[in-house]
């Protein structure tokens, strides 16, 4: 036997639309939320990248001498840190052929 489809009274029309509703809601209240953590995290991901700007030694760097291991302990040549290599500047080089 064909089932006949009744039509939803106003009752059903009202609770599917509250339904719809609240899923709309929710909806947004997610996207407000994840909007929201992003724009924290990137506020923090800044914060940190200037701070650590800010305390590099490369920032300092050319009131401070080199701080080269090897060249501490004789192995490599001093490679000076202003870039400044005329005044620096040994002899050169003979070659041993």
């Amino acid at each position: 036997m064909p089932q006949h489809l009744a039509h939803p009274g106003s009752r059903d029309l009202r609770s599917q639309a509250v339904h719809r509703l609240q899923v709309g809601m929710f909806g947004l209240a997610a996207m407000l939320l994840l909007v929201s953590l992003a724009s924290v995290i990137m506020q923090r991901i800044q914060t940190v990248d200037r701070s650590a700007i800010a305390s590099t030694p490369a920032a300092s760097a050319s009131a401070l001498p080199a701080n080269d291991p090897l060249a501490d302990i004789g192995v490599a040549p001093e490679v000076p840190v202003d870039g400044n290599a005329a005044a620096h500047k040994q002899g050169k080089p003979v070659s041993a052929h």
